[in-house]
């Protein structure tokens, strides 16, 4: 059954809809053909019979609504239609619903809430009705080859070619970029310089020739780079191990000093 233009079809003629049948025309069997094409489901029909009746979709009257529903099975049967299992499962469904509807309520379960059987169908049924309007609303759209062509302009024209605009402000930042470009790009050399432990050696041995002990702080001076002052402990640690000089600390964290001994002394004098 065809609803476009808001009048129903029941039949068609010569390509022509028909509404309403003349009561004095004679039809021979099967002359007029149902038109269920236009349903696209079982909900889509079940959507049709409610809001053809302004039944309440919240508060469906199940009873009327199934007979509605078997009527148009039977229809479509009776036309010799290819009838698809969904409206078959859906007449199913329906049965069920009303007869659970039929059914008393136990008495303990009319204190707790029962859930109504028809919640599960109404939910689908507003679901698909959601989606059909969304499907007509993008149906109402323009569409690129059935309502409008698409046209596209080529321009042979070269553009001119156009100056950049350069602001004050935009100086300072260009500055900014070259800054920190060069100091990514800038190289740096690193080179190893050459420093003996022996000539250390020698030469904390000349500066304690006339003392005794002397601190270890004090042979390095003011200006002792962290080079020299590495190499200068290891010279250190290289005399105390050969016995040449002894280090001393009065507590710890202390400064380390510097005591000749014997063999350092013996030393010298060969």
């Amino acid at each position: 059954m065809d609803t476009s233009a808001g009048v129903t079809q029941v039949a068609r003629i010569y390509g022509q809809p028909l509404g309403d049948l003349p009561p004095d025309l004679y039809i021979p069997p099967d002359a007029l053909e149902v038109f269920l094409d236009s349903f696209e489901g079982p909900l889509d029909l079940l959507l049709y019979l409610i809001r053809r009746a302004n039944f309440d979709v919240l508060d469906i009257p199940m009873a009327r609504l199934t007979e509605q529903y078997l009527h148009y099975v039977e229809l479509m049967r009776a036309r010799n239609l290819e009838l698809a299992a969904d409206y078959l499962l859906m007449a199913a469904t329906l049965l069920q619903i009303k007869s659970r509807m039929l059914l008393p309520t136990p008495a303990r379960a009319e204190a707790e809430e029962v859930a109504d059987p028809r919640t599960e169908l109404v939910k689908r049924l507003l679901e698909y009705e959601r989606m059909k309007r969304g499907a007509q609303l993008l149906d109402e759209r323009p569409w690129i080859g059935r309502d409008c062509e698409q046209v596209g302009i080529e321009s042979l024209a070269t553009p001119a070619a156009r100056d950049p605009e350069v602001a004050i402000t935009d100086l300072p930042v260009a500055w900014l970029r070259l800054a920190q470009r060069h100091r990514v790009r800038a190289h740096h050399r690193v080179f190893r310089e050459q420093l003996s432990v022996r000539e250390y050696m020698a030469r904390i041995l000349r500066c304690m020739a006339d003392r005794d002990h002397v601190e270890f702080a004090e042979l390095l001076g003011q200006t002792a780079r962290r080079a020299e002052l590495v190499v200068s402990y290891l010279a250190a640690l290289e005399l105390a191990r050969e016995r040449m000089i002894a280090l001393a600390q009065r507590e710890p964290l202390a400064p380390l000093y510097l005591r000749r001994t014997d063999a350092s002394l013996d030393a010298q004098s060969d």
